[in-house]
C-alpha cells in the first residue's frame, strides 16, 4: 500500500474543502453574522494540515486498487470531521450533532438534528446545504477533476466514490471524464438556480435549494421544507429536476453526443420513469378522498413526495406522515429502490434491481428447465457472472447492515416504524423516515450511540458498503501491492 501517495491524496482533499468554505465564509460576511469566525478557524485548519501532507515525499506514484479505496474511505472521514466543525465552533451544535448533521450533508442524505433551521445563521445555511451539492457527484470526484496530476490508476478513487454497480470512463481520459461530469452537474444547477428566481423564490433560498436539489440531498432553509412557499411553479420545477439528478449522468453525456435515443433503449431508464409513474398513480388513488378531496392535489403531492423519496433528496411538501398505511409503504419501498446508477442518489439502485429481478427470472427457469441455457442480459449485452455475485452480495450486506443497525436503534426505546424508517433513510441517504423522525420531525430525540450508528449507515450507503467493510479486514491493511 502506498501510505505516501494516500497522505498526499488526501492533502489535496483537504485544500479543496478548505476552498470550497470560501463560499459560505463570504455569505456570513455579506450577512454580517458571527459564524465568520468559525469557517475562517477551520479553513485555517485544514490549510495547514493540508500543506503539511503536501509536502510528504512520494517515492513511487504507483495507485493500487486498495490505495484508491483507502483514500476514499479516509477522504471521506476526514472530510466530514473537518466538515462539521463550523457547526461545532459557532455552537450551532455539540460535537457528535455536528458530526451527524455534516456526514448527513457530505452524503447527500439531509437527515438533520437541527429543529429550528430558520434561526441558524445563513452562513452556515449555506455550508449546510453546500455540502449535499459537494457530496452528490462525490468530493474525491471533484479532486480527480482539479488536482495537477491525475493518472489512469486513479480510476480506482473513482470506482470507489461513484455510485452504481459500474461506474466508468465516459472518455479515454480519466480527468476529462471527472471534468464532464462535473459540467454537466454545474449547468443543471444554474438552470435550476435560474428558475426558481423567475418562480418567485429569494435569490439566497433559490441557491440552498438548487444546492441541495442537485446533490438530492433535500437540506432547506425553511422549517417546513418547500411546504412553507406553498408555490406550485417552485413544487413542479424541483419535481422536474429531482428526477433529472436521478438520472444515469452518461445518459446526458449520450444526448450531448447526438444520441437522444440512449434514453429510451436504456433498461434502467425505462424501469426508473415506469415506478415513479406506477408509485404516483397508486399513492393519488389512495389519499383521493381521505386526505385531499381534489385529483389535482393528489397528483401535486403524491409527484412531488415519490420524486423527492425515489430520488433519495428527502424534501417534502406535505406531512406524508399522516397518509394511509399503503401510501406510506410504498414511499418506504422507494427509500429501499432509488434511482438511477451514476446519478448523484443513494439506496440500492434501479439497476441492481432489475439485475436481481432478472436473476430471480433465470433461476426459476432453471427449475422449469433444468438443460435450458439462460443468459442475464440489460441493454442488450450479456451481464457477466461476477456482476451478478456482486449485485447478490451488495443487496445480502445491504440487508444484513440495515437489520444490525435497527436491532442497536431499538435500544433507544422508540416505536419500530420510527427506528426502522430512520435506518431505512439513513442507510438510503433518504433524509426523513416516518414517525419521530417523519417530515415534521428530525432526529435529536434520538441517543448519541443511534446517531453514530446512523452516521455509519449513512457513509456506508454513499460509498454502497464495500469500500467501507474493507478497510475493516486486516489483510486490507497488509503490504502488498493488488
Amino acid at each position: 500500500m502506498n501510505v505516501r501517495l494516500i497522505a498526499r491524496n488526501l492533502g489535496y482533499v483537504l485544500i479543496i474543502e478548505a476552498a470550497c468554505m470560501l463560499p459560505p465564509l463570504f455569505v456570513s460576511l455579506i450577512y454580517e453574522q458571527d459564524d465568520f469566525y468559525a469557517f475562517f478557524i477551520t479553513i485555517m485548519l485544514m490549510v495547514v494540515i493540508g500543506m503539511v501532507l503536501l509536502r510528504i515525499k512520494v517515492i513511487h506514484d504507483n495507485l493500487y486498487v486498495r490505495d484508491g479505496f483507502a483514500i476514499v474511505g479516509l477522504g471521506w472521514l476526514l472530510t466530514s470531521i473537518f466538515g462539521a466543525l463550523p457547526f461545532y465552533f459557532s455552537g450551532t451544535a455539540d460535537f457528535i450533532d455536528s458530526i451527524f448533521e455534516s456526514i448527513s450533508g457530505f452524503t447527500t442524505t439531509g437527515s438533520t438534528i437541527l429543529q429550528d433551521i430558520e434561526g441558524i445563521p445563513r452562513g452556515m445555511l449555506f455550508w449546510r446545504s453546500f455540502t449535499n451539492w459537494l457530496g452528490g457527484m462525490g468530493i474525491l470526484v471533484m479532486s480527480l477533476a482539479v488536482i495537477p496530476s491525475v493518472k489512469p490508476s486513479s480510476l480506482y478513487i473513482m470506482k470507489a466514490e461513484s455510485p452504481g454497480p459500474s461506474p466508468g470512463k465516459l472518455v479515454p481520459r480519466l480527468r476529462q471524464t471527472a471534468r464532464i461530469l462535473y459540467a454537466i452537474y454545474i449547468v443543471l444547477t444554474l438552470v435550476l438556480i435560474v428558475l426558481l428566481v423567475i418562480a418567485g423564490m429569494p435569490v439566497y433560498d433559490a441557491f440552498i435549494h438548487a444546492f441541495s436539489t442537485a446533490g438530492t440531498g433535500g437540506f432547506s432553509s425553511r422549517n417546513l421544507s418547500i411546504g412553507s412557499y406553498n408555490n406550485v411553479a417552485v413544487e413542479i420545477i424541483i419535481t422536474i429536476f429531482m428526477l433529472l439528478f436521478g438520472v444515469n449522468f452518461s445518459l446526458y453525456y449520450q444526448a450531448i453526443k447526438g444520441n437522444l435515443k440512449a434514453f429510451l433503449h436504456d433498461e434502467e431508464f425505462r424501469f426508473y420513469m415506469g415506478t415513479v409513474a406506477a408509485a404516483v398513480v397508486l399513492i393519488a388513488f389512495n389519499i383521493y378522498g381521505t386526505v385531499y378531496d381534489n385529483v389535482w392535489d393528489c397528483l401535486r403531492y403524491s409527484s412531488f413526495q415519490v420524486s423527492s423519496i425515489i430520488t433519495t433528496t428527502g424534501y417534502s411538501t406535505t406531512d406524508f406522515n399522516l397518509w394511509p398505511v399503503f401510501s406510506k409503504t410504498i414511499l418506504v419501498i422507494l427509500m429501499l429502490v432509488g434511482a438511477s446508477a451514476g446519478s448523484t442518489c443513494g439506496a440500492i439502485k434501479c439497476s441492481r434491481i432489475v439485475l436481481l429481478l432478472k436473476a430471480a427470472r433465470r433461476e426459476i427457469v432453471r427449475i422449469i428447465h433444468p438443460r435450458s441455457v439462460y443468459t442475464v442480459k440489460i441493454n442488450g449485452k450479456t451481464v457477466d457472472e461476477g456482476t451478478l455475485s456482486g449485485v447478490l452480495s451488495f443487496f445480502f450486506l445491504y440487508m444484513a447492515t440495515l437489520i444490525t443497525s435497527v436491532l442497536i436503534v431499538t435500544l433507544d426505546g422508540k416505536d419500530m416504524v420510527t427506528s426502522a424508517t430512520a435506518v431505512i433513510a439513513c442507510i438510503g441517504n433518504v433524509g426523513p423516515g416516518l414517525g419521530m423522525v417523519g417530515p415534521m420531525g428530525n432526529f435529536s430525540g434520538l441517543s448519541d450511540l443511534s446517531k453514530i450508528i446512523l452516521s455509519a449507515d449513512m457513509i456506508i450507503g454513499r460509498l454502497e458498503i464495500l469500500p467501507v467493510f474493507m478497510m475493516f479486514s486486516p489483510s486490507f491493511w497488509r503490504r502488498r501491492e493488488i
